[in-house]
This record gives C-alpha cells, structure tokens and sequence, in this order.
C-alpha cells in the first residue's frame, strides 16, 4: 500500500474515532438510554412517528401550553416577581386577543403554578386573566425527601386554597372533589431520579389520584435520566409496589377502550430528533416541545411537533401537542409574550385558510383531557368548553 494511502486511510479511522466518542458522549449526556429504542422501534404504548392518517376527514389538532409558571425563578425581589405577573396579566390578553383558532376562540395559556412559591398576590393576578377567557391554572410542585403522608398534605392544602381562596380548579360533578392536572418540578415523577433527589415518594402516582389529580402532564423531560421509555404517547399508568418511575410504561389510551380505575392518565408532549439543527453539523438536537429564549415556537416546529403524532390510538385524526414553556423566566417572558410567538400564531391562521382540512384548537390542559376522553369514547367530533373554575365548578 501506498505511503499516502495509508495516511488518508488513518487519518479515515482517526476521524471516525473522534466522531464516535462524540457521539457516545451525547448519548450519555442526554440520556438516550432511556428512550432511544422506543425512538427506533416504538412498542404498543409509544405512539409511531408519522402515523398516516385518513386524507378523507379533518385533522384536528389541539395545542395547549403547559407552563412551569414560576414567579420566583431565580429567587429575585417580591416586587419583581409581581411585576412578572404582572406583565402576563396586562400583555397576553393584549398581544393575542387579535388571533383565533378555527373556532374562534383566542390562544389559551395554562399556568402550572408551583405550590412551593403559593402567595396570594400572584394567584388572583391570575385569576383575572383566567376569568378574562385565556387560561386555566394548575398545580406543580417542586419537593424533596417527602413521604406520602407529607405529600399529601401539600396537594390537599394547595387545591383547597386555590378553588375557596382564588375560585381556580373545578370540582367534580359526580364526587364533589377538587380536581387538578400535574406537572412535576425537575421533573422527578414517581421518584424517578437515580439519586431519589426533588421528590422521595415511590408510590407517588397513587396519591396523585387520591388527592384529585386528572392527568399528570410532566413528560416529556428528555434530555434527562427521568424520561420515560414511552414516548410521544397519551397512555394509564398505575404505581408498581417496590418500584419507582412507574409510569415508565403502562396501558395506551384507545378508542372503545375501557379507562382502568387505578391507573393515572398521561399526556405526553413531543419528542423526537430534529434532524434540522445538528450539533457539530452532525449529531441532531432534540425536540421536545420546550418553548424558550432562542427557541421560540414556529411554524417549522409545529411540523416536529405533529409528526411526533401524539394521539388516542385508533384515532389519528386527532393530535394532540402539548407544549411547555417556563414563562416567568427572563428572556422566556419575552419570548412568550413577544413578537415571535405573535407570528407563530398568524401562521397556524395562514395554514388553515389555505387547507380545509387542517383544523386548530387552542385548549387548556383540562380540556386536553376531557378531549381524550372524547376519543376514547369515538366522539364524532371534539367538542371544548370555557376552561375556567366559574364556568365548570358545579
């Protein structure tokens, strides 16, 4: 073999060295361990990418923004967290009263405010934003080393005084209970952190149900060691006794299927690779519906987002993208209320004059779910309703 050869065939070998420990380096730190072969071969409860859907019928596709609405991030003075709030109060009815979806109704926002930051002054700003028809509001919680009783506790105090204190959540209308939808802080569901740190109950799904939750809206958190093996996927999961993460699998949500009693709903948001933007020009970045300073939402986005075909199986027609944002955060403040996001929601408006088929409808998180549940009922078409606690409290 030629002298040249041979330097052009190492210096082949040394090249593709240096980009397969890159690339182990990303697997790892992005743990894609723990979602990587559901990514390749989806199982009975992921939902497949790019699930062909009926040409003959609309495609309905319902966005609801879940935020980590955390006044107190990055622990500055009370007055600047009120005048955060503020400024959502007086700017999102402004900015986006102009835009509406296909049946007419502006973008909504739902704030899962975190009970570790509970204080008044932010909670009926809120509320008057939420009466005003653009949002809901929810629970979050970030805790560590709690038991289940503690746990209890927290959930029980904070939905009590959100509905008699502030007139948010909704009671059942067969039970009576204050109900709730979930995101949990540092997104440790179920204790599912290798080092049991940010949140300490195993058997945290269980009380998640005794305590009112109606869906937990936590997944995905990718790129983290607390991603689930199911992906892109509205599914039941159940607490494993001696196990934690047990909503790692579980029963997908399916048309005629009946809804198991034990079991919490899950509503996952996106995710996938976007092959679009790739670190190094190789290795691509993962999309996983975050909406944040320099990664606004897009139009370009969106197709991401439908193509991760999150559904109720048995109806595709249907997507479901579920979105989050941290919109108290500087930066993300702007991002959210900004002219960015103005012109994401002119695009949607632009795409469904020009398509007849494609459909939009801005939701909160409890009409996502109440729309699950419509499809799993084989509903002939969606149906929602005003999302805040004095128009569904019974």
């Amino acid at each position: 073999m030629e002298p040249m050869t041979i330097i052009v065939l190492l210096a082949f070998i040394g090249t593709l060295l240096v980009a397969s420990a890159v690339a182990l380096h990303e697997f790892r730190e992005r743990d894609l361990q723990h979602w990587w072969g559901a990514y390749l071969s989806p199982n009975e409860i992921s939902g497949r990418i790019g699930t062909p859907v009926s040409s003959d019928e609309p495609v309905h596709v319902f966005i609801a923004v879940c935020d980590h609405y955390e006044p107190e991030y990055g622990r500055p003075s009370k007055d600047v967290s009120i005048q955060r709030v503020d400024h959502w109060v007086k700017d999102y009815p402004q900015r986006f009263n102009g835009y509406h979806d296909s049946d007419g109704r502006p973008p909504q926002h739902t704030y899962f405010f975190p009970q570790d930051e509970y204080a008044p002054e932010y909670l009926d700003r809120l509320a008057e934003v939420c009466a005003a028809g653009y949002g809901d509001v929810e629970v979050h919680l970030h805790h560590d080393a709690d038991t289940p009783e503690s746990l209890r506790d927290k959930l029980e105090s904070f939905k009590e005084t959100l509905h008699e204190r502030h007139g948010l959540l909704r009671r059942d209308p067969v039970s009576g209970e204050i109900v709730y939808g979930f995101i949990h802080g540092n997104w440790a569901l179920c204790n599912s952190r290798l080092d049991g740190r940010w949140c300490g109950v195993d058997q945290e799904l269980t009380v998640l149900m005794e305590t009112g939750c109606y869906a937990d809206f936590t997944m995905p958190s990718a790129p983290s060691e607390t991603q689930t093996a199911t992906m892109n996927s509205i599914y039941y999961a159940k607490d494993l006794p001696g196990r934690r993460k047990s909503h790692d699998t579980g029963i997908r949500a399916a048309v005629g299927q009946e809804i198991p009693s034990d079991h919490l709903l899950m509503i996952q948001g996106p995710l996938l690779f976007d092959w679009n933007s790739r670190k190094l020009g190789l290795i691509p970045r993962i999309e996983n519906g975050d909406i944040h300073y320099g990664q606004p939402a897009t139009w370009q986005r969106m197709q991401a987002w439908l193509k991760a075909g999150v559904h109720v199986a048995g109806r595709p027609n249907w997507k479901f993208v579920k979105l989050f944002t941290h919109g108290c955060k500087d930066g993300n403040l702007e991002t959210m209320l900004g002219p960015k996001m103005q012109a994401f929601h002119g695009d949607l408006a632009r795409h469904a004059a020009a398509d007849s088929r494609f459909r939009y409808h801005y939701v909160t998180a409890w009409e996502m779910a109440q729309l699950v549940h419509q499809a799993e009922a084989n509903a002939s078409a969606p149906c929602h309703t005003g999302s805040t606690a004095q128009s569904a409290v019974s």
